[in-house]
């Protein structure tokens, strides 16, 4: 799947476009998340999961998200990045929204992400505060 916004933005979900070394020094370097994720982690992460790519108008990569997903009842949002000369201009919520809307004929049953501070892109989207967060539980490996 290819999308184009007027501004040259495009989005696809073909994973050869992915640039793997801008993803790797993205979340390696940058994402408070990932810092120090090996490369080898984030090739296995990239060829395991459903990937999204956004690309500048010139072609090069400006953004990244990935999902985890049976495909069936569950997915996980999560490595969104947005380059920083590319932030402000709407991508992570076009983001955001095109993985929603891709994932929607599946209808799956859950549907998560986290975030510490992208609240009102995610919200734009349709995400909302899990409702029951006690129900909730993590199984911590570091």
């Amino acid at each position: 799947m290819i999308t184009t916004r007027d501004d040259g933005y495009a989005l696809s979900t073909d994973p050869d476009r992915i640039d793997v070394d801008r993803v790797h020094h993205w979340l390696s370097t940058d994402a408070f998340w990932a810092l120090g994720r090996s490369r080898e982690t984030v090739e296995q992460s990239i060829r395991a999961s459903l990937n999204f790519s956004v690309h500048d108008p010139d072609g090069a990569q400006a953004a990244y998200a990935r999902v985890v997903t049976d495909l069936a009842t569950f997915a996980w949002l999560c490595d969104v990045y947005v380059a920083p000369g590319h932030r402000g201009k709407g991508i992570g919520t076009w983001l955001a929204g095109a993985v929603r809307d891709h994932l929607a004929p599946y209808r799956l049953k859950r549907f998560l992400l986290s975030t510490l501070d992208a609240h009102e892109v995610y919200a734009k989207a349709g995400f909302v505060p899990v409702p029951n967060p006690e129900r909730l539980m993590i199984l911590k490996t570091d």
